[in-house]
């Protein structure tokens, strides 16, 4: 079996890492604004001063936020069917807590999905990208403050009307489980204590993180029941981060630390966002760990009415664990969390294992455990490109790594899977979340543009341009 008629091949983006013009049209300062430069050896540090002795790469990205219409006309040339964006929660309310939307920014995501409709690109849409604006962490805590919920529930009210009749598709929260992580604090919860600066190392005190977890929860559920109350046709869906996992070794005690870590990390939030309601594994960890969870009857109840109608998830890798650690000295890094070398895998330049195979193991592993349709939403390889004299952008290692992944998702749908889209990380050059580095690069468009957000900004259509625009009208079927 081929991919289904109608499949949604694009691309994907987020705000803060693409847009720049950080401080144009009443836009507010977000979490992402206030977060340095760094790479791949030098943490990112928060500055809530945006002391000028750092730079912060929001302020340029990809200069997306005035070349967004250049930009859809080569997503057209390459055929997309979909284009998964972010919509900058300060651009909308500067403060978050303001009693009126920014009209500027209304007007701005209007024109960009209207020029998507135009082209019958289908938005796919995240309303929460790691754009929190600044003043909801000074002011309320971020997260951890249950008035939150209410501005966020504000926000999509205002953007669910106005662009009701332009988007379906929704997604209320990226990669919503990596505030299971101590990293993802600030950058996803708004939470920050005094004195931090390391964007990786930050203080941690699980209750308070867990508890912002559960208020992001709930936001996205109250969100969900509002949106289909203003449209019946929009359409939910989650957003994981999966590290897919194995156990190192086929040692009894690896194959249950991996079960259980699975199931906290990668299943818990997806559980509750579409079953709605915790499962008893999470009740567990929390009387371990000492978490108190802050959920009323109202609260489960609107758990229950908001879960979502589809899943969807980013996949870069997998990752080995074990018991046994001291055994196997080789780490791996990874998208929020690395682990155990796997010697049967490659791995990039920033060490994240290579494992197309591990997708389609996941895929199968999703669709069977919830039954609704899927659609990867990240999926890609950061590496650095060389622009050559004449322009032209060589990157055959990118094209053989989607090309592998994209096998295994044809694989996935003839093992029954309802795929119905797949939208590569970064189609487009951007800022990575991570090191906050342009020369990770991901995109089938170059950006001229450097690490300190030097050049013209100007765009260049790499090989694998071509290559993905063949794959596209093709359904997947010419990946050669």
């Amino acid at each position: 079996m081929g991919f289904k008629e109608g499949f949604l091949w694009g691309g994907a983006t987020s705000a803060s890492q693409c847009e720049g013009s950080f401080d144009l049209d009443g836009k507010g300062l977000s979490v992402s604004d206030v977060v340095s430069s760094g790479s791949h050896h030098s943490p990112r540090r928060i500055c809530l001063d945006r002391d000028p002795a750092y730079a912060f790469p929001s302020e340029w990205g990809s200069d997306c936020y005035r070349r967004f219409e250049e930009d859809i006309e080569l997503f057209t040339e390459m055929g997309f069917k979909a284009y998964r964006f972010s919509i900058d929660w300060s651009r909308i309310f500067p403060h978050g807590d303001d009693a009126e939307p920014n009209e500027a920014g209304l007007d701005h995501y209007e024109r960009l999905l209207s020029a998507l409709r135009e082209h019958d690109i289908e938005p796919v849409v995240t309303l929460s990208h790691s754009e929190m604006p600044l003043n909801l962490v000074k002011k309320y805590g971020g997260w951890r403050n249950k008035r939150v919920i209410e501005f966020y529930v504000r926000y999509c009210s205002a953007v669910f009307f106005r662009y009701r009749g332009l988007v379906k598709y929704w997604l209320p929260f990226n990669e919503v489980n990596d505030m299971l992580l101590p990293m993802s604090a600030f950058g996803q919860g708004g939470i920050y204590h005094d004195g931090t600066e390391s964007f990786t190392e930050q203080p941690d005190y699980p209750n308070e993180r867990m508890n912002a977890l559960n208020n992001i929860l709930i936001a996205s559920a109250r969100a969900v029941k509002i949106g289909r109350d203003i449209n019946r046709d929009f359409s939910f869906g989650t957003m994981i981060c999966h590290i897919t996992q194995y156990p190192r070794t086929c040692c009894p005690e690896d194959q249950l630390l991996v079960q259980m870590d699975d199931l906290y990390r990668n299943c818990m939030c997806s559980d509750v966002m579409l079953r709605g309601e915790y499962p008893y594994y999470a009740w567990t960890y929390f009387r371990r760990h000492g978490i108190e969870l802050e959920l009323t009857d109202k609260e489960r109840a609107d758990l229950k009415a908001g879960t979502c109608d589809f899943y969807t998830f980013s996949y870069y890798q997998s990752i080995c664990q074990t018991t046994r650690a001291e055994e196997f000295g080789d780490q791996t890094g990874g998208n929020i969390m690395g682990g155990v070398r796997n010697p049967y895998l490659e791995l990039t330049d920033w060490d994240w294992p290579i494992d197309p195979v591990g997708l389609r193991y996941t895929l199968n592993k999703v669709y069977d455990r919830y039954r609704v349709p899927v659609m990867i939403t990240e999926n890609g390889l950061g590496a650095v490109d060389v622009f050559e004299a004449d322009g032209s952008i060589h990157d055959q290692y990118r094209i053989d790594y989607l090309r592998r992944h994209i096998e295994e998702m044809r694989k996935a749908v003839d093992d029954g899977v309802d795929l119905i889209g797949y939208t590569p990380w970064g189609c487009i050059d951007l800022v990575s979340m991570s090191t906050g580095e342009m020369k990770k690069r991901y995109g089938f468009i170059y950006v001229d543009a450097d690490d300190e957000g030097n050049g013209t900004f100007d765009r260049f259509r790499k090989d694998s341009f071509y290559w993905y625009k063949r794959v596209i009208a093709t359904n997947g079927e010419d990946l050669s």
